[in-house]
C-alpha cells in the first residue's frame, strides 16, 4: 500500500473513532465537596459541550460522600474538601492507581451578607454583636474542622459553643448565613466570590496560619474512557483558570 493510501486509510479510522465517541457519549457520576459547588459546574458545562458526555454531580460532605463511596456508591469520581478522606480510599485499594492528586487549595473566610458586620480583622467574634454564628460540622467537613481551629486559636472555642450553629456540610453552613438563621458564619471563599462579581456583604478572609491548609483532593475511582477525560480536562489550563476564578489556589504540574 501507497503512503498515500496508508494515510488516507488512518484519517478514516481516526473520523470513524470520532464519530463513534460522540455517539457513544456517557455518563460521569461525580461526588462533589459542597465548597466546590460553583467552579465544578462551570467546569462539567465545559466539559459537556467539548465532548458531549454528561456529567452528573452530586453535593455534600466529604465525610458523608467516603462512607457512601465505601459503601458502594456508584461514583465515577470523587473531589474531596480534603486530603484524609482520598488517601484512604487509595490505601483501602478504591480508587484506581496513581489518579489522586491535589486540585485545589480552600480559603476560609468570616461572612455575613450584612454590609459592616465582619471587620477586617474578625473582631466581631468578640463581641455580644451577633446571637448565632454557623459553622460546618468539624467531625464531617475540613472547611468546620479549619473554623475550629481558628477559634480555638482566638480563644474563643469554649465560650461560643452555645452561639453554634453546626451545617452538616459546607453548603449548608452558607444557606443559613444567608438566610439569616445566623448573622454570621465561616464558609469557604469561593461560596461568596465568583469570577464576575465582587464578595457581598462584610467578610474577613481568615489568615491561612489560623488554620491548616485545605488541600483538596480528587480520585477516579472507576476506570471509564469518559470518567478518564474528565479528570484530564479537570487538571487542563483552562479548567485550572475557572478553578483560580473561584478564589482557589491551584498547584499547577
Amino acid at each position: 500500500m501507497s503512503l498515500r493510501k496508508q494515510l488516507a486509510a488512518l484519517c478514516g479510522t481516526l473520523v470513524f473513532t470520532l464519530a463513534g465517541s460522540q455517539a457513544m457519549a456517557d455518563e460521569v457520576l461525580v461526588a462533589v465537596a459542597s465548597n466546590f459547588t460553583g467552579a465544578i459546574k462551570t467546569i462539567a458545562g465545559r466539559f459537556e459541550q467539548a465532548t458531549g458526555h454528561a456529567v452528573v454531580l452530586s453535593f455534600g460532605s466529604t465525610g458523608k460522600h467516603y462512607a457512601q463511596i465505601r459503601h458502594g456508591a456508584p461514583y465515577h469520581a470523587f473531589f474531596a474538601a480534603d486530603v484524609q478522606r482520598p488517601r484512604l480510599l487509595e490505601e483501602e485499594g478504591r480508587i484506581v492507581p496513581g489518579s489522586r492528586y491535589t486540585y485545589a487549595f480552600g480559603r476560609l473566610v468570616l461572612w455575613s451578607p450584612q454590609a459592616d458586620r465582619v471587620d477586617a480583622q474578625g473582631g466581631v467574634l468578640a463581641t455580644d454583636g451577633y446571637a448565632r454564628l454557623a459553622i460546618a460540622n468539624p467531625r464531617l467537613a475540613p472547611y468546620g474542622a479549619a473554623a475550629q481551629q481558628v477559634l480555638e486559636a482566638r480563644g474563643l472555642w469554649d465560650t461560643l459553643q452555645p452561639r453554634l450553629v453546626r451545617g452538616e456540610n459546607i453548603g449548608q453552613t452558607y444557606q443559613y448565613v444567608q438566610s439569616g438563621a445566623a448573622e454570621l458564619g465561616f464558609v469557604a471563599y469561593s461560596q461568596i466570590r465568583t469570577p464576575d462579581t465582587e464578595p457581598a456583604g462584610s467578610a474577613w478572609i481568615v489568615p491561612e496560619d489560623l488554620y491548616a491548609p485545605i488541600e483538596q483532593q480528587a480520585v477516579l475511582l472507576k476506570d471509564t474512557p469518559a470518567a478518564r477525560a474528565f479528570m484530564a480536562f479537570v487538571r487542563s489550563e483552562e479548567a485550572a483558570g475557572i478553578i483560580e476564578g473561584y478564589g482557589y489556589g491551584v498547584a499547577r504540574e
